[in-house]
């Protein structure tokens, strides 16, 4: 079973727009809903694929009740502590060849009971998990250290956890050793200090880190592809050309790729590849982690893995 858990739940609302600007109405071209929060975006992109994922977090209020039956209607069993507040309801702003930008906020309020209560789900989860995704902001009233926990929850029951978060919470969760991290360009520099300017610096700068905390590392570059550096490996991930929808999403792709090759015993290579046509899918899907199954499937093969 892939266990999911995230601490700061939440649903993408994803506006298309021919442009911004103050001030003035704009009338929407078209419009989606998705799912947010990187973990809980893997249980629901496996979801569709048929794949068993179970669900943990903490949820709030109307938005966490619609968010969890959408889980639900893919499939995905869900375990989540309910807690005061709601949960997040973003707002994605895409204008088409330009970009997207996302209004987000955090309204949950977890109170001390409330850890001890998903602590506790997710220990009994963990007794029939193969892999942990965990990963995301961390909602009010959760600790910094919070993520460095879970994995090390993981690690006493030899289970691999793919980690996925910015600033200090992701310092102090690489601390613990998780399996895989994802960062991109802006989160690796908040690891090392520095943006790397060159896909070489990218590439020695996360066999630092891989060989500092034993972690395997894919940094996704955008437009750029992606460099992955495993422990005994390193591997350019070409950047496929395809028209792109919203970006949104498309990261936690990569992350629903690497936890199937996890669960199912198969190697990092054939993670990179499901990763990536899953994040190439979603790119081309409106809804923020959506995308037709298709459409992956078209992309399977199109994916150039090179040998660094």
């Amino acid at each position: 079973m892939i266990i999911t858990l995230t601490p700061n739940t939440g649903i993408d609302h994803t506006v298309q727009i021919p442009s911004f600007q103050l001030n003035q109405t704009i009338r929407a071209t078209d419009s989606a809903w998705g799912m947010a929060g990187k973990a809980a975006d893997v249980s629901w992109i496996l979801g569709k694929l048929g794949v068993p994922t179970r669900a943990l977090g903490f949820a709030a209020g109307t938005t966490g009740l619609r968010m969890e039956n959408m889980l639900r209607e893919r499939g995905v069993e869900t375990d989540f502590t309910w807690v005061n507040g709601e949960s997040r309801l973003n707002t994605v702003l895409v204008v088409p060849g330009e970009g997207h930008s996302t209004i987000t906020s955090s309204s949950l309020e977890v109170l001390p009971e409330h850890l001890i209560d998903l602590m506790d789900r997710y220990e009994k989860s963990l007794v029939d998990a193969t892999v942990v995704v965990v990963g995301g902001s961390l909602p009010k009233g959760v600790p910094v250290d919070f993520y460095a926990r879970a994995i090390e929850q993981a690690h006493a029951h030899n289970i691999p956890v793919i980690f996925d978060s910015s600033g200090p919470s992701l310092m102090a969760g690489i601390k613990s050793r998780p399996s895989l991290i994802k960062p991109n360009l802006t989160e690796l520099a908040d690891v090392l200090g520095f943006i790397p300017k060159s896909q070489p610096d990218v590439q020695q700068a996360a066999r630092k880190l891989q060989t500092e905390f034993g972690v395997d590392i894919i940094v996704t570059l955008g437009e750029g592809g992606a460099i992955a550096v495993f422990e005994e490996s390193a591997y350019f991930v070409q950047p496929l050309t395809i028209p792109i929808v919203s970006a949104a999403g498309a990261g936690d792709g990569v992350l629903a790729g690497m936890a199937l090759s996890y669960a199912n015993g198969e190697s990092r290579e054939y993670g990179l590849r499901h990763g990536f046509a899953l994040a190439g899918a979603i790119l081309k899907t409106l809804a923020t982690a959506d995308y037709r199954v298709d459409e992956y499937v078209e992309l399977l093969p199109q994916i150039c893995i090179l040998q660094l």
